[in-house]
């Protein structure tokens, strides 16, 4: 059986330029978080990645599934240390606990959306990156200390978002 409807849910609209979204700089992208897991009831989450040449975040890999899709650009994608070059209109699924990162090899920035399942990537970006004002704000110009504090504070809390860097 179909349970009731939960009520208590309201409909979520995403639209990157609402001045309500939060965008994060983390490791020189900008993530716009479209939708959090507070709106799906922790299912997903829904996260506007803007990567710009050169950009990606290091070999990692997780609990929980990862799905982008290319929106603008192209994406180098490594997955199990095989790597995938992956055009705008192509989506890729990255199952639960394999090996993977991306990086933006392309010469031009990329565009990605990328969804978690379930939700919490985008509380762990909140609580390791930092907010800025939109998607074109550059990435914060951080002390090495600063720096060194963030890679610090993300390895530290990589256990309690279900993630472990390789």
């Amino acid at each position: 059986m179909i349970p009731d409807d939960d009520l208590s849910r309201s409909l979520t609209v995403a639209n990157p330029g609402d001045p309500a979204t939060t965008y994060i700089s983390l490791v020189g992208n900008t993530y716009a978080m479209l939708i959090t897991g507070e709106q799906t009831n922790e299912q997903y989450c829904l996260i506007d990645m803007r990567v710009p040449d050169g950009g990606g975040p290091p070999p990692h890999r997780h609990d929980f599934e990862e799905m982008f899709t290319i929106l603008e650009g192209e994406i180098e994608f490594t997955f199990r240390g095989e790597k995938h070059t992956v055009r705008a209109g192509s989506t890729v699924n990255i199952p639960a606990n394999a090996p993977h990162n991306f990086r933006n090899v392309s010469g031009a920035p990329a565009r990605m959306l990328c969804m978690c399942t379930p939700a919490g990537q985008d509380e762990y970006f909140a609580r390791i990156g930092d907010v800025v004002a939109g998607p074109d704000a550059p990435p914060p110009a951080l002390t090495p200390d600063q720096l060194a504090e963030r890679r610090r504070r993300a390895a530290e809390l990589a256990p309690t978002y279900r993630s472990e860097f390789l």
